[in-house]
């Protein structure tokens, strides 16, 4: 029997919405002249524990999208609260700030700038990285036992731990270009 691996890619509004909330908040704490983006000028009110809040948040958001793309959405859309309630102060300034944040990043994600251009940004290099699997597990012998989830975020996840599982992960779009041999090297080996 040949051996079929299927390697799925999708993006997911939840984890990118995290990652614009990261930034935000690495924006407003460090004093670096290096910006991340999203950029802010008023101050968003987070709540005092945020790192650790964001790493639980993001270990619930990763279990969600792995399962099922279509509660990605619905979490995004309809639960959005869960949010609000993890990592903004509960106040009048802190829901301005959700609300002035979740639009945002609505009105760049649902746009041809967000969403659209992180999935198409690695169609080659998405197309390479099957290739490289393929003639890897072909080349070793190996039978390729489950399939392969990548979620595609727009930027590095600084505050949690990306990985979720043997068969699901969670790429920056920068390590198709920039990290391209780690990234291969790291699928190869825990994909197995």
């Amino acid at each position: 029997m040949e051996n079929a691996l299927i390697m799925m890619t999708d993006r997911s509004t939840s984890l990118n919405f995290l990652i614009y909330l990261q930034n935000i908040y690495i924006n407003q704490t460090n004093n670096t002249e290096k910006i991340k983006f999203p950029y802010f000028s008023a101050k968003i009110t987070f709540k005092d524990d945020f790192k650790s809040r964001f790493q639980n948040l993001w270990k619930k958001v990763s279990q969600i999208v792995f399962l099922n793309d279509v509660n990605d959405t619905k979490l995004f859309y309809e639960e959005k609260e869960i949010f609000y309630h993890s990592l903004f102060c509960e106040d009048a300034e802190g829901l301005t700030s959700f609300h002035e944040v979740y639009k945002s990043f609505q009105a760049w994600w649902g746009d041809f700038t967000g969403g659209f251009v992180i999935e198409r940004s690695i169609d080659e290099a998405g197309y390479n990285l099957y290739l490289d699997l393929v003639g890897y597990y072909k080349e070793s012998g190996i039978k390729v036992q489950k399939d392969i989830y990548i979620s595609l975020i727009y930027d590095e996840c600084l505050l949690a731990n990306t990985q979720t599982s043997s068969d699901f992960a969670v790429i920056p779009i920068k390590d198709y270009f920039i990290n391209y041999d780690e990234l291969v090297k790291r699928l190869k080996n825990n994909f197995l």
